[in-house]
């Protein structure tokens, strides 16, 4: 997924902005729904046991990839609510460099009130995709 945003600071900054709009979290979970609505397709092929994220409630497949020094992320779920939180992540961690994502401290999760509003599975889900990217970045960056 194409980055949107100049940094990872700049897309926390700017989701918390649009999340900012909704008055309750009927309608903010609504905007999430929509934005895993418009993730690209996500390969048939990779949506197996290789690419699984283990501790999800919902199925959650995702796939890095490295190119020039920046890690590209794609995912998806079976579940509307995770492949907007999927969505999230992306715009976020995705076509920046292992060192920035390493950087970006997952608590953004927590400040935005995502992670309190969230179910305990759903939370512990989302902290599972977060640890799959950061286990990809500090792989790309150990590597390099």
């Amino acid at each position: 997924m194409q980055p949107q945003d100049a940094s990872a600071a700049a897309a926390i900054a700017a989701i918390a902005e649009e999340l900012a709009v909704f008055d309750d979290w009927m309608d903010r979970y609504q905007f999430i729904i929509e934005l895993g609505r418009n993730l690209p397709r996500f390969p048939s092929a990779w949506m197996n046991e290789a690419h699984r994220v283990p501790g999800c409630q919902s199925q959650v497949w995702m796939q890095g990839a490295v190119r020039d020094g920046v890690t590209w992320l794609a995912g998806a779920s079976d579940a509307a609510i995770v492949a907007g939180l999927i969505a999230l992540l992306l715009r976020v961690y995705s076509g920046r460099p292992a060192v920035e994502i390493l950087q970006t401290d997952p608590a953004w999760l927590k400040e935005l009130g995502l992670m309190g509003a969230l179910s305990t599975n759903r939370g512990n889900g989302l902290a599972a995709m977060v640890q799959r990217i950061r286990a990809m970045a500090a792989e790309v960056s150990a590597s390099s």
